[in-house]
């Protein structure tokens, strides 16, 4: 059987605020039946970065994260801002949280973090050659320490469960499965 895609019939906002953005959508499933009250979440689109230095260690940013009252260790990244290219958000994202600036960088993939009920991408890039030439430059409700590990430790992390973030560790194994390539 091939899977079609539902017919919106209409769609409403319910919230529309700059980090949280929700509508209602009725649609007409494949098989006719009307579902008149799916919930979707708009987000901006955001990159990751699987970030090496010239050292060869991985920089991952450790920080408060309010929903789930964690402190989580993760790889840098943030929000594509307005009609900035998700090259430009990577390396922009990248200089304030960490200082660093990198010699190359790659796409390694592009993911959805929910599709069931958000509309945004994730794009994972992969950058080495990190040395650090700037101070940090936070935005105003960022507080994260900057910290570098081996790849060893990484894949440690990864196999004891310390990573939390799904869409982190899923830049983290693309970013090994990457680096086991350059072997």
């Amino acid at each position: 059987m091939e899977i079609e895609k539902w017919e919106k019939l209409g769609s409403r906002y319910l919230v529309q605020e700059k980090w949280a953005t929700l509508r209602v959508d009725t649609c007409k499933l494949q098989n006719g039946t009307v579902k008149d009250d799916y919930y979707v979440l708009e987000y901006p689109d955001w990159v990751n970065a699987v970030a090496v230095t010239k050292e060869n260690k991985v920089i991952l940013v450790r920080q408060y994260r309010h929903a789930a009252d964690i402190i989580s260790l993760e790889v840098p990244g943030g929000v594509i801002d307005g009609d900035e290219s998700p090259e430009t958000a990577v390396r922009r994202e990248l200089l304030e949280e960490t200082g660093y600036v990198f010699d190359t960088l790659e796409q390694l993939a592009v993911i959805y973090p929910n599709p069931a009920t958000a509309n945004n991408r994730t794009f994972i890039y992969f950058l080495t050659g990190g040395v650090k030439t700037n101070e940090q430059s936070l935005d105003e409700h960022e507080i994260l320490n900057v910290e570098e590990y081996s790849i060893e430790e990484v894949k440690a992390f990864l196999l004891n469960n310390e990573i939390a973030q799904s869409l982190h560790t899923t830049a983290l194994f693309y970013g090994l499965l990457k680096l086991e390539a350059l072997k």
